[in-house]
């Protein structure tokens, strides 16, 4: 079975746009032998939503957006992010399309409410496991937060000492164990969506975060990351694959599109594949920060932009 992980850069509110992006990934994907295509986090609308998420129009276009997508990505199965209400409630969802229907959907547990994240202002909390079988692998679907543990990402800190990445206190009844549920329900391979924006270090953090996971739950894991400049962040892609005993096994490039693909052979397990060298610190600097200036400057419509330089 090959799995192929789209990374993609999506357009905030380019419904229609980033659904093209999906679309023509999965269209790759299916030239390519895969079965399953996973994207990144709320995909179809692009990260982070933030106010528009208040109009009921834009969630239920990016609604609208999924359903039309399951029609034409039929002979592929597609883990795809995007708003969703039910039940009165909003929720950060990934949903499962297949032979044009959405045949599961999750919803994000674990909420991120500190620093550049304000989740918790927009979304609801998910509180059930998703898992889906297909060709006798039965995969979990997590976003995001859910990965991190229950200690989140206290990780990052800047030269002065302040926190960059430390979460403020869950709410009460938040339990960081989406990973263990999807296992308990039955799964094998771990699917996360993933909007991680890019700071100094954070890919070896991510590595050791989704290493300890795997190890715990006894699951491949397969990490597909945004990649874009979108206002002051950038997200950097190098999505990657963890096996079950916590090796990466695959890798890819950061700070450019990509479509990446992942074998599995008997049942979970994982097949090595390519790993693309890491950058070093200053090259992974400089990519970021021509990576968010082109994007500020191309997603915004600007016709360029004048660059004042003084001694």
């Amino acid at each position: 079975m090959r799995v192929a992980l789209a990374q993609i850069d999506c357009v905030l509110g380019d419904i229609a746009g980033n659904a093209a992006r999906v679309l023509d990934a999965c269209q790759r994907a299916r030239a390519a032998g895969a079965g399953i295509v996973l994207t990144p986090e709320l995909s179809i609308c692009g990260y982070p939503p933030e106010d528009l998420l208040l109009r009921p129009d834009f969630v239920a276009d990016c609604e609208r957006a999924v359903a039309e997508l399951a029609t034409r990505s039929r002979g592929l199965v597609v883990v795809v992010g995007h708003p969703r209400r039910h039940a009165g409630r909003l929720f950060n969802a990934a949903s499962v399309l297949r032979d044009g229907h959405v045949i599961a959907t999750y919803h994000k547990r674990d909420l991120p409410n500190y620093t550049v994240f304000d989740e918790v202002r927009y979304f609801d909390r998910g509180d059930a496991p998703c898992v889906f079988e297909h060709d006798g692998v039965r995969f979990g679907v997590v976003i995001c937060e859910d990965i991190w543990g229950p200690d989140g990402p206290k990780t990052a800190r800047d030269r002065g000492g302040a926190t960059l990445d430390d979460p403020a206190p869950r709410p009460d009844g938040v339990d960081p164990d989406a990973p263990q549920l999807a296992r308990a329900a039955g799964a094998q391979v771990l699917l996360v969506l993933n909007a991680s924006p890019y700071h100094l270090e954070k890919q070896g953090t991510r590595h050791g975060v989704v290493q300890a996971r795997a190890r715990e739950t006894g699951m491949a894991v397969l990490f597909c990351n945004l990649v874009g400049g979108q206002d002051e962040l950038v997200f950097d892609g190098a999505s990657f694959v963890v096996d079950a005993r916590g090796a990466v096994t695959h890798e890819l490039p950061a700070f450019d599109e990509a479509l990446g693909m992942v074998d599995l052979d008997g049942g979970a397990h994982v097949i090595p594949g390519e790993r693309v060298p890491p950058l070093s610190t200053d090259a992974s600097v400089y990519r970021a920060l021509c990576l968010g200036v082109r994007d500020y400057i191309g997603k915004n419509g600007f016709p360029g932009a004048l660059l004042g330089l003084s001694g």
